[in-house]
């Protein structure tokens, strides 16, 4: 048996992994990291075209978005993932051609390859937990990750060998379902796992990151200044959205109407949520405080009201336009604070902020910068993964979607727990048995 990273391991996107035993071959996820113009996976050409299978985890461009080079390079096969991740790749795709755009980058692919992804959608052939033969020699088995709608986890037998990839997984989303794989699915033990560690040694729960936002964006509205959020368009945009609302009840909440979309989206897929999510998404469509933003005199109004206010737009990292006008628009008040909570590549508009106002704070010996970053976990941190560990037990595991020096830590710590056969990675590295 053989793992080799093509992207994802030692770093944070392009997660892209072949998996090979025997005479089969199979592409967990296949997406691009979002530095300089954009960053492919490691791809072996001669390979693509012999693989059987592609299973996409989720939508997020840094999973998804290479899939299109697997039809530039010959592949012909299917692309194993959920109606719902299908149904938001267009916003990635079309978000990423964007991005391209912006640094006078070509796109290595062209939209007939993008037309020509054949899609089957998992659970429309099994339920979650549930074995399912895609052809001899190669099963799958999947349940909810609780990363964003339709994201799921996965559990391949490839040719007797069991594989176990986590995709992007949390148990703590108060929106989105998890499953854990039960045992009785294993009739053998995992041979090898492939686990979401994005956070390293960050032993804090979502509950004490939120206290962190919350006493954050208490400070700024109560000296009557502006939030702004920048979220991605799904996952994370959605929950914060209803979070916010429900922490800050007498606070006008600006919201763009790309999240709205997707919160609206999220009522035709309650088999994805937690049981109270569509009474919380119902009573924050109809609440007269948020403002869905449709039109540039609504983006004018979050920008020249008066007063606390909550503005969310659909840019995680700043890179957008919109989400810089945004930026430059509410920073003129100097009550104003930035939280960014999710990942920040290195260049990125929202990075060099960052960078910027935490300088700014070292010259100034106090925390005078408009500038903050504060996790919103959509990812494992070092109790997670131990759980997860602990679930699976695993013959061999690598830990992924993290830098090498936080990958490195984890498993240091890890190891001193007790746990073994931990193998840190990078992109083109191998493992095999």
């Amino acid at each position: 048996m053989q793992a080799t990273v093509w992207g994802g391991a030692g770093e944070h996107g392009r997660s892209c992994y072949l998996i090979e035993q025997g005479r089969t071959r199979v592409l967990l996820d296949c997406g691009v990291k979002k530095e300089g113009s954009g960053e492919y996976p490691l791809f072996e050409e001669n390979v693509v075209p012999q693989l059987d299978a592609v299973f996409l985890s989720h939508a997020h461009e840094d999973h998804s978005i290479a899939i299109p080079l697997l039809y530039t390079m010959g592949y012909a096969g299917i692309v194993w993932t959920t109606r719902a991740t299908s149904e938001q790749l267009p916003s990635y795709y079309q978000a990423w051609e964007r991005f391209a755009a912006s640094t006078q980058a070509e796109l290595p692919y062209r939209d007939t390859d993008i037309s020509a992804i054949r899609f089957k959608f998992i659970e429309e052939h099994t339920p979650s937990g549930v074995w399912y033969a895609i052809q001899p020699g190669l099963s799958v088995c999947w349940g909810r990750s609780g990363h964003l709608a339709g994201s799921i986890w996965l559990l391949l037998n490839v040719e007797g060998r069991l594989v176990f990839y986590s995709g992007d997984y949390t148990a703590e989303s108060t929106l989105l379902a998890a499953d854990r794989p039960q045992p009785e699915l294993l009739e053998n033990p995992i041979d090898f796992a492939i686990i979401d560690a994005a956070y390293g040694i960050d032993p804090d729960s979502q509950q004490q990151k939120l206290e962190q936002l919350r006493l954050q964006m208490e400070e700024t509205l109560q000296q009557g200044g502006p939030v702004l959020l920048p979220v991605p368009t799904y996952g994370r945009g959605q929950e914060m959205l209803l979070w916010a609302r429900e922490q800050f009840p007498d606070i006008p909440i600006f919201v763009e109407q790309e999240i709205t979309v997707g919160l609206k989206q999220l009522l035709q897929g309650p088999e994805w949520l937690q049981l109270d999510a569509i009474e919380r998404i119902q009573a924050c469509l109809i609440d007269p405080r948020i403002v869905f933003v449709d039109s540039e005199e609504k983006r004018l109004q979050a920008v020249s009201a008066i007063g606390s206010r909550i503005v969310l737009t659909n840019d995680g990292m700043l890179q957008s336009a919109r989400g810089q006008w945004y930026y430059e628009k509410l920073v003129e008040d100097n009550a104003c604070c930035v939280i960014l909570t999710g990942h920040l590549a290195k260049g990125s508009c929202g990075h060099r902020l960052l960078m910027a106002s935490r300088e700014q704070m070292e010259i100034l010996d106090h925390d005078a910068g408009q500038v903050h970053f504060i996790r919103f976990k959509v990812h494992q941190g070092l109790p997670d993964v131990r759980a997860m560990l602990d679930v699976l037990a695993s013959k061999h595991t690598i830990l992924v979607h993290a830098g090498q020096q936080s990958t490195d830590a984890l498993c240091a710590q890890l190891a001193k727990e007790g746990y073994a056969n931990l193998h840190v990675l990078t992109a083109g590295g191998i493992w095999r048995e």
